[in-house]
């Protein structure tokens, strides 16, 4: 089975292709030939991951996947939320984005949050949403160097290490991105 992606991230597909395997040709946007910006408009983590998987079966034909992700701080009422990639600015830079997220967090003692993904699936004419959420705490600092995003400031609840600090199988079953991979990689075997 061919799936697209509807991606460039390549950290986002190589864990994506990682949790797969082999069972599943995965395509990226670039390897279907599109280069364009798709928007993510929508107000909620859930209407953007359904816009870009749109997009692609609209305007390229394919039976395809998108996701959007969010972090979700309860001392900032939720933000970052829908904004997270570009939280410190269109430029989408991860370092900002966490200094931004560190400086606002100074000094408050609630440091809980959440991950969010929202997968949307179109196949055969249909869509399937599947979301994977992860609680958990933000870091008075970066720790780690894998992973992406905000892994360096994030540790999931049970463990003592952030996402940047683990390795990509135990970030798979632990991450909110793993599961919902899980629950789409489940769907499709069916």
């Amino acid at each position: 089975m061919k799936l697209v992606f509807a991606s460039n991230n390549k950290n986002k597909i190589q864990e994506i292709k990682h949790q797969l395997g082999n069972a599943i040709e995965l395509l990226s946007l670039e390897d279907i030939g599109c280069h364009e910006d798709i928007p993510e408009t929508a107000n909620t983590i859930e209407g953007n991951a359904i816009l870009k998987a749109d997009y692609v079966t609209k305007n390229y034909g394919y039976d395809c996947f998108a996701d959007d992700t969010g972090l979700e701080v309860n001392a900032l009422n939720g933000a970052p939320g829908v904004y997270s990639a570009r939280y410190a600015g269109e430029e989408k830079s991860a370092e900002a984005n966490m200094d931004k997220l560190l400086t606002e967090l100074n000094g408050n003692p609630n440091r809980t949050a959440r991950f969010k993904t929202v997968i949307a699936l179109n196949l055969n004419g249909e869509q399937h949403l599947f979301t994977g959420i992860v609680d958990g705490n933000i870091t008075l600092e970066r720790a780690g160097n894998a992973g992406f995003g905000y892994d360096p400031v994030f540790v999931p609840v049970g463990l003592n290490h952030t996402f940047a600090q683990i390795s990509m199988d135990e970030k798979a079953q632990l991450s909110h991105r793993g599961r919902a991979v899980k629950q789409l990689t489940d769907f499709l075997k069916r």
